[in-house]
């Protein structure tokens, strides 16, 4: 009885450890073939750009700019209304794959 109860409280103590805590990441919404520059499609504003590629390829998908990283966003409905603006993700992000998990998009200020 004591050493399945141990092996459960060290499952829990990894799961605990292992598990992903929720952030917010400020960047532009963009897609995964463009990332920062829009230049080489030759379509402006970089909002039509955004809609443009996503919708030309399922294998381009909507991205967040954070800086220096692009993070491939795994809603990809909501981002369409926010293509080429700043805006707030609250989600988790999966480092290895790049994944942003996203609970929420709303506009930066």
């Amino acid at each position: 009885m004591k050493t399945a109860a141990l092996a459960l409280s060290a499952i829990l103590l990894a799961s605990t450890m292992y598990a992903q805590t929720s952030r917010t990441y400020v960047g532009v919404i963009t897609d995964t073939m463009c990332g920062r520059d829009h230049a080489m499609m030759n379509v402006s504003p970089e909002s039509k750009c955004v809609l443009e590629c996503v919708k030309s390829s399922s294998s381009v998908k909507y991205a967040l700019i954070d800086g220096s990283n692009v993070y491939t966003l795994s809603d990809q409905e909501t981002p369409q209304k926010f293509a080429g603006r700043k805006v707030k993700v609250t989600g988790v992000l999966y480092e290895k794959t790049k994944i942003l998990k996203v609970d929420s998009i709303e506009l930066a200020n």
